[in-house]
């Protein structure tokens, strides 16, 4: 099975690599490989340049020509943008928001001519960091927006528990963590860091501090989901 944390060994090294790792996850783990006609038309880009009056990073521009039509693995929690949907606020170019509207992420418009320029994010305390790559950010909202998608019947559904921290042992020795920085979750300190891991078939998301986190896990089947309840303790919302 697809294991995330072996593929990502080392971090997200660049647009190419994440490219490849894109395929790879959606071939591999998703089931769907990315084809012709899965990313966002060449035209609709070129038209958000025109209306915004600048070029895109082409790390965000790359990204959108590669998958920005595949709603499935894009658009199921916090939404990628459409390219003409695209907007500047607060000196900063926003690409994808949280789903009731509380959040946004995008590029200040001071970086906006990098290749691969940080991302931030609004926050209830104004704009923070949030990673420090488009490229690494493209790969953080696959992964999330798999972690919440209405999957196929028998390819895994998602679940979550209020995680105690007798059960972070468990956790990290079973699972490995992804070489993804920590980064904030948008709501505040307490939800943060955000960390990621993974095992065959399995991918892992600990939003907050070791005292008080939830775990946000699926498997690629029902059965690797399932083994991720048995081996984790907790109150599973789905499950036990």
């Amino acid at each position: 099975m697809f294991d995330v944390a072996a593929e990502l060994r080392g971090g997200v090294k660049g647009p190419r690599h994440a490219w490849d790792f894109l395929r790879a996850f959606a071939a591999e783990w998703v089931g769907v490989p990315v084809a012709a006609g899965h990313g966002s038309p060449a035209e609709d880009l070129d038209a958000a340049e025109q209306e915004l009056g600048f070029v895109l990073p082409s790390a965000l521009r790359e990204g959108f020509l590669l998958l920005g039509s595949r709603d499935d693995l894009t658009r199921n929690q916090d939404p990628l943008l459409q390219p003409t949907g695209l907007f500047v606020e607060d000196g900063v170019l926003v690409f994808r928001r949280e789903n009731q509207d509380c959040a946004w992420w995008g590029i200040s418009l001071d970086e906006v001519e990098q290749d691969d320029p940080p991302v931030v994010v609004q926050s209830p305390d104004g704009c923070i960091p949030f990673l420090d790559r488009m490229s690494t950010a493209w790969v953080e909202l696959v992964l999330s927006e798999t972690l919440f998608a209405d999957a196929a019947p028998g390819r895994g559904l998602h679940d979550a528990c209020e995680l105690p921290s007798s059960s972070l042992p468990a956790l990290e020795a079973a699972f490995t963590r992804v070489d993804v920085p920590d980064y904030p979750m948008w709501v505040g300190p307490d939800d943060s860091p955000v960390r990621w891991y993974a095992g065959p078939g399995c991918l892992l998301r600990r939003d907050g501090l070791e005292d008080l986190s939830w775990l946000y896990v699926r498997g690629c089947t029902d059965e690797a989901t399932e083994g991720i309840r048995r081996t984790v303790p907790g109150r599973w919302e789905r499950g036990s």
